[in-house]
């Protein structure tokens, strides 16, 4: 039995060696593709995981389905491309601007916005206050020193 869990223990180095993509490259400015445009395209199945980070099955065919991409030549535009046609924007973490993902560029502009409005009014608000408070003090201050 303990000869058993030596044997299995030693053998869990080879399972992490295998997790490991390996691809090969003609050139080192393909590889930085590679990395980039993984690091780009996110994983459909998980959350928030781009496709370099997953280990999802999904993950790593579009990983391999890549490298083939730029091996045979295509552009970064056409790989990027091909993947928004398979599974919508939402597969890109730069998604473009249309109609359909303006709602995506506009909210973060319109909390901004609103967010500044809100803050002008609170301080115009507070400086009214101050104010009136101001001229009450000094209505009852006048009102003491008269006789």
């Amino acid at each position: 039995m303990i000869l058993l869990r030596i044997f299995l223990f030693a053998l869990l180095p080879l399972q992490a060696l295998a997790a490991i993509d390996v691809y090969q490259f003609d050139s080192p400015q393909q590889e930085d593709r590679f990395h980039r445009l993984t690091e780009e395209l996110r994983c459909p199945k998980c959350q928030n995981q781009s496709i370099a980070d997953s280990d999802a099955d999904l993950a790593r065919d579009m990983r391999d389905r890549v490298h083939g991409m730029i091996v045979e030549g295509k552009s970064d535009d056409e790989i990027v491309g091909y993947f928004v046609s398979r599974y919508g924007d939402f597969v890109s973490y730069r998604p473009p601007v249309n109609a359909r993902t303006s709602v995506l560029w506009l909210i973060p502009l319109l909390m901004l916005l609103g967010g500044g409005v809100l803050i002008v009014r609170l301080l115009r608000k507070a400086s009214a206050q101050a104010d009136q408070q101001d001229s009450n003090d000094d209505g009852e201050h006048n009102r003491g020193e008269s006789p």
